[in-house]
């Protein structure tokens, strides 16, 4: 089964098991995922701290890269949601992490 684009549109803060923190530009999906992983102990915490983020050119650009590069689960499957698995996203030097950046900071988090 060919897996769906998703769009990105929130901004969560993930908190690991060490505690040490990271951001992440999620979507409703992929934060569900995040909450199933949290409640299962394969990672501590999930927030959301901003939704419905505006659709950028850089938003695009790292959104791209994302379902590109990772099979982002859904609650509508079942094995997903039976199973999270917690993938922390990388995000490479050069225009994928200058993109992440841009969107944080036109979010004004970080």
């Amino acid at each position: 089964m060919e897996q769906q684009y998703q769009a990105l549109d929130l901004i969560e803060e993930i908190t690991r098991n060490d505690g040490s923190k990271y951001y992440e530009i999620s979507n409703i999906d992929q934060n569900g995922i995040a909450e199933l992983a949290a409640d299962r102990g394969v990672i501590k915490q999930v927030k959301i701290l901003q939704v419905n983020i505006a659709r950028t050119k850089p938003l695009i650009v790292y959104e791209q890269y994302i379902n590109e590069n990772y099979h982002l689960q859904t609650l509508l499957n079942e094995h997903d949601w039976k199973n999270p698995k917690w993938v922390e996203w990388d995000k490479p030097e050069g225009k994928v992490l200058d993109a992440f950046r841009a969107v944080l900071k036109a979010n004004h988090i970080g």
